[in-house]
């Protein structure tokens, strides 16, 4: 009979053991799932709220950085944008250049009126539409494309402009028809200009944009942050040497600073947060999600992912410290400065590491101002490729590539170009 008493005693202890393991369990999942609840809470509400005020305008940092201020001037990421008046928009709107057909009795033609440029549309001679030119993309070194206001919407228009042809040319991914349907949205903006205002609710399509908030270009505050509040402390403390409220890429951390590039040369990103949220020294992941679906550097376009092919190239790998700013200078137009690309490569690739290029040592002074058409060689992109009149296949820019590698079609091509450079007459 004891024994039988103290069998029950136990079971009860055990189930009353087994019970408050069970409630302690249960309270700790309940604790981590409003953890979780509140973590995703903070992801889709935990924004900076970062506005128009906020910014002070780069005219504004000529007053202390003048000389970097007009640097950045002639840069192409300054153009990214601009409004539109004729003297930037590299197309003719001269009668008898300034015409794209899409076919004999259909065609668009770039005039002006009263002041404003516009793309009127005729079909057998009769205009049968017409948009105005606001706002012109692209610094004009590729190409340009346009867009157009409606009311609070962006629309980008149908004509656009390809340098290396110097013709007017369908716009990329274009039907070879004539539509103004294709809205800009605030993640198109948010790489072709520093700031634009979003004035309509997240599920309207397409969105609604205040004209008059918005910074154009990609400037100064793009890689150095909203500059207002830095502006007004400098001017109410002059002697203070050490910049507050502004951001120096120089003092971020490796990923930081490839995060900063990645914003608009990382590929395809999907947004979490509102555009123009993710300003310089945040983590790209906080605000994107990347697209992992590519299988491979092969589907790279060698425009606007330049990130994904530098990361594949061993000179990216076992570097720990190689950025996008090892090589590239914001503040300058280096656009075909080869010689002064070839230096930096050779900052790491000498003879006395062994790791200086192999081919031909009577060609050293060649090779000295030119690593670039070897190993990082243009190719053809096909996110910048317009349909010229008259032709059934678009024409791609070509843009050096930043997967860094031996080329051997390519250095082939180098080295007989060279030596008829150098063949004795």
């Amino acid at each position: 009979m004891q024994r039988i008493i103290n069998y029950q005693r136990s079971a009860i202890v055990i189930i009353c053991i087994v019970s408050c393991v069970f409630t302690l369990m249960q309270c700790i999942d309940h604790g981590n799932d409003a953890n979780e609840k509140k973590e995703k809470n903070a992801i889709i509400t935990n924004t900076k709220n970062v506005n128009f005020q906020q910014f002070a305008g780069s005219s504004t940092c000529a007053g202390c950085h003048k000389k970097i201020y007009e640097s950045q001037l002639h840069t192409a990421h300054y153009f990214t944008s601009q409004p539109a008046v004729e003297n930037i928009i590299k197309g003719s709107f001269e009668e008898g250049k300034n015409m794209y057909p899409y076919s004999p009795s259909l065609y668009v033609v770039m005039e002006k009126r009263a002041g404003k440029l516009y793309q009127v549309v005729y079909s057998s001679g009769v205009e049968k539409a017409s948009a105005s030119i606001d706002i012109v993309v692209g610094s004009g070194a590729k190409g340009q494309t346009y867009l157009s206001w409606k009311n609070h919407e962006l629309f980008q228009m149908p004509v656009s402009y390809l340098t290396s042809a110097d013709e007017w040319a369908n716009s990329p991914g274009y039907p070879n028809q004539v539509v103004f349907n294709r809205p800009a949205t605030s993640r198109c903006l948010e790489c072709h200009s520093t700031y634009a205002k979003t004035i309509s609710p997240p599920e309207k399509v397409p969105e609604e944009f205040d004209q008059q908030q918005i910074v154009y270009g990609v400037d100064c505050e793009k890689c150095h942050g909203p500059a207002a509040k830095h502006v007004e402390y400098q001017k109410q403390n002059p002697k203070e040497s050490k910049a507050k409220y502004i951001i120096n890429p120089a003092m971020l951390s490796r990923q930081q600073n490839l995060d900063l590039c990645a914003l608009c040369h990382g590929g395809r990103l999907q947004k979490t947060k509102p555009s123009f949220e993710f300003i310089a020294g945040d983590k790209l992941s906080d605000y994107f999600v990347r697209d992992t679906t590519s299988p491979g550097t092969r589907s790279i376009d060698v425009h606007g992912n330049q990130y994904g092919l530098l990361s594949e190239s061993k000179c990216f790998r076992v570097s720990k410290t190689l950025t996008c700013i090892t090589c590239h200078n914001p503040h300058e137009n280096e656009r075909g400065k080869v010689t002064s690309f070839s230096q930096k490569c050779m900052t790491c690739h000498t003879q006395e590491h062994g790791t200086f290029c192999k081919i031909d040592p009577g060609m050293v002074s060649s090779i000295n101002k030119n690593c670039i058409d070897c190993h990082m060689p243009r190719q053809r992109s096909m996110s910048i490729a317009l349909v010229l009149p008259g032709a059934d296949i678009p024409t791609a820019a070509l843009i050096h590539t930043h997967l860094i590698k031996v080329y051997p079609n390519e250095t082939k091509e180098f080295i007989a170009n060279n030596n008829k450079l150098h063949k004795p007459r």
